[in-house]
Formats: C-alpha cells, structure tokens, sequence
C-alpha cells in the first residue's frame, strides 16, 4: 500500500510571537519586510493598530479584500509610502500612474493583452524557451533564478518588442538585481513619512542602475523610430509600436510613453520570473507531485502541438504553478490609502490610513487555508481550485488595477515548464538554501542554485 509522503513545508519566516520596538521594526522592513508579521496577522480577520508612520490596517478577510479592491475602489488611492519607493523608478508607467493618466494608459495598452493577441504570442513564447534551454543540454549546476530572469526577459523581448529591445541580456539580469537591492526597498525615512526634500540614501545608490535603464528605454525608442522612418510598412505591430501610435494630444505623451516601456521591462517579466523559479524548487523538494507533473507533460505534448492549448490540457502543470504563487506570491503586498474615511461592518477605517492587503499573509491565512504553509498543488486541482474563494487568492491583485498582464504570464509559464520540465530534471543541492525576502517581487535569497539532468528518453 503506497503511503502518500508529508508534503514539503517550504522555508518562510516563522510569525513574530513578540512586537518589534520601533528601532528594530524599521531594521526589519527594510530588511525583509515578510519577517514583520506576527501570530495574530495569520489568524485575524484584520489587524487594526497605530505606528510610527500612522495608522495600519492589515486587510486578510475576502470580503473586506473585496471591498477596498472593487466594490469602494474609487476611495482608495495607490498608498503613499508604495509610490514613493516605486514611482522614482516607474514614475507614471501603469503600475504607478492614477487618475486620467492611468486611465489613458490603460487604454492603450488593452488591445494587446486580448485573448487573440495573448495567442498570437505562443509561439514566440515556444521559440524562445526552446532556445533558452540548450544551455541545459550537457547538465551542470545553474542558478534557476538567475536564469529565469534571462528568460523571460527573452520572452518579453521577442512578444512585446519584436525582439528590438536595446542593451544586452546579461548586464539587464544583473542591473535588474541591483536596481531591486537598492530602489526596491522601502527606506526608513519613508516610513517614517518624512518630507520629500530629505534624501534618500538607498535611491542615491541606484541611480546609476536607474540611468542604464533610462537609456535602454530611449535607445529602444530611437530604434524603432528610426525603423518607421526607412520602412513604415516593415515595422511589426507589437506593444512598442502601439504605445508610439497611442502618442498624442488626445493619448500618451512622451514621457508617459517612455515610463510604460520601463514598466514592462523593468517589471513585467520579474513576477513571472520569480514564480517560475519558486514552482521549480518546490516540485523538486516534492518528487511525488514532480511526477504527476511530468506524466502529464509528456502526454500532452506527445498529442497537443499548438502550445495555446497547453493550459486548459496540463491541470496539474497549472496547479503546481499556482500553488507555487500562493506560497511565494511575486507581488506580495498591495498597498492602498483611502480618500475618505468610511466604516466596513465594525471596523472604522481613518483617512490616510495605509491599508495592506498582503498576497503573502493572506495565502498563509490559518482560517483560509488547510495546512497553509505546505506545498500542496492539489487544492488548484479540477473541482478543488472552484472552491477558493476569490479573494483569499491574489497572486494577480484584483478590481480595476487587476495585473493586465496576468493572462499572458499564465501562459508563458505553463509553456516555459512544459519545456523545461519534459526535456530536462530540476533537482536541489546541498547549496539550495533561499531564503523569501521581499524587494518589490518575492525573490529567493540567495539564488536558486539546481542540479540540472536531461532526462531519459
């Protein structure tokens, strides 16, 4: 009789039985804010308290999730301490913008994130991995998250800019490292809501990170510019050239433009980067469920061709994948601040107060989910996954700023793994050691450094 093995408890920060001090909770945000939360976090509906930098609520109940995210939305604004870490590096791009300048980038972008458009990218998606994955052909020792970003960095290139993106693959992956080690984190000065006249030491540090991804953006730009001018017709209608087209009185300006180019550079291949290196290790802490995984792999792509079929046919492929989002969500906080104080059941909720709705603790959530912090991809299996409320699963946010990419990131993935895990085996070392520390995205400490085998035919 097969006896099903305990599942894998994947490393993550222990709650906090004590509060910090203020001190040591300012070491700790800027640190690793994931090492902040306490016991009762996991296990309240909402947390409601008083801080250093004002009042706080924790937001874990899906109807209260559901309420600031969609129902009362228009009350609540991008919170001030995210857009000061995030706006010095995306300034108006779409995941910063508000008002009738997101709107109006919104809009433009729309027409590429359709299903048809989403389908038309398989392909290249497909191209792309095959390449990626030579690199494994003689085995070895590689470090998965360095490597995811280089692929999809090469996935974004060739889908949303034709493959005109200017600057090498190599520098980007490590510039990308050191912009998220040095503007990606929250200063203390900023948590403290101090003036914007006082510097901040961390941004100082990456602005010379920040400058090379100014000028991949304008290099890009002047390319396909240069491009329409000798030969409007050659030129590939891809995202780049509809954020040029959408440049205009009644559109984009130019800065606008240029701040949703670095957006999706900067930012819209890191998530899906870091939950592809997440959903690797965990399948090879668990060989069992690796196996389900690579049976169904294998079968799918000895009769499917057309990799837009891949994710309604690889359930199981999906459900390691989203429960690898769960534990590891990309983007693990959502920060908002209402404009007006309003009341939600018995909880009052004060003007300017920072509101966090955060992936990370309520995907770990006692009263939401069983055995909450084990890697168990059978709770996103056919007629479990329908049972998940929508609102204790974000790994996508939710309401109008829903991910407009989330679509096209579910099916780079499910197409990169199929790949990799049907030609090659993904095993942990002895150096295998991440530690999940938040910089913007939920990256692995460390790295991911993995036994790479090609499998047996």
């Amino acid at each position: 009789m097969d006896i099903q093995p305990a599942p894998f408890i994947p490393p993550a920060p222990k709650p906090r039985t004590t509060p910090p001090s203020t001190l040591e909770m300012i070491r700790i945000v800027y640190r690793n804010p994931l090492e902040l939360w306490g016991e009762h976090t996991y296990n309240e509906p909402w947390i409601s308290a008083s801080g250093v930098g004002g009042h706080l609520i924790v937001a874990n109940d899906p109807g209260l999730i559901r309420h600031v995210l969609v129902d009362n939305a228009r009350n609540y604004k991008m919170a001030t301490v995210r857009q000061k870490i995030l706006r010095p590096i995306l300034r108006d791009g779409l995941l910063t913008a508000e008002g009738e300048v997101w709107k109006r980038s919104r809009k433009a972008m729309a027409p590429v994130f359709t299903p048809r458009h989403i389908f038309g990218f398989a392909q290249p998606m497909l191209r792309r991995t095959l390449d990626f994955v030579t690199r494994y052909e003689d085995g070895g020792t590689s470090d998965i998250a360095h490597d995811m970003t280089l692929l999809t960095y090469d996935i974004l290139a060739e889908t949303l800019f034709s493959g005109e993106i200017s600057g090498e693959p190599g520098s980007f992956a490590n510039e990308i490292d050191r912009l998220f080690e040095t503007m990606g984190r929250v200063d203390p000065l900023d948590l403290l809501r101090a003036p914007d006249w006082l510097p901040r030491l961390t941004r100082i540090r990456g602005r010379k990170t920040m400058a090379y991804f100014r000028k991949i953006v304008t290099d890009t730009v002047k390319m396909r510019e240069a491009k329409f001018k000798r030969d409007p017709d050659a030129v590939p209608q891809d995202f780049l050239t509809l954020l040029l087209k959408a440049e205009g009185p009644d559109g984009l300006t130019r800065a606008e433009v240029e701040d949703n180019i670095i957006t999706f550079i900067g930012a819209g291949h890191e998530t899906t980067a870091r939950a592809l290196g997440w959903t690797l290790y965990c399948l090879a802490e668990s060989p069992w469920e690796r196996d389900w995984v690579e049976q169904e792999i294998d079968q799918v792509l000895a009769r499917e061709p057309d990799p837009t079929k891949w994710l309604d046919a690889m359930p199981f492929t999906r459900a390691a994948f989203d429960e690898a989002l769960r534990l590891y969500p990309p983007a693990p906080s959502i920060n908002r601040e209402p404009i007006e104080p309003e009341m939600w059941k018995d909880l009052h909720i004060p003007k300017h107060a920072a509101v966090l709705v955060m992936p990370w603790v309520v995907h770990r959530h006692r009263k939401l989910w069983d055995r909450p912090d084990a890697f168990l991809p059978e709770r996103f299996h056919p007629g479990n996954r329908e049972k998940i409320d929508r609102f204790q699963y974000l790994p996508f946010g939710a309401g109008p700023r829903v991910c407009i990419g989330a679509s096209f990131a579910m099916q780079e993935a499910i197409i990169a793994l199929a790949i990799m895990l049907s030609r090659f085996r993904f095993d942990t070392t002895a150096e295998t050691k991440p530690w999940p520390v938040q910089k913007l995205t939920t990256q692995p400490q460390g790295g991911l450094p993995m036994r790479v085998t090609p499998r047996q035919a």
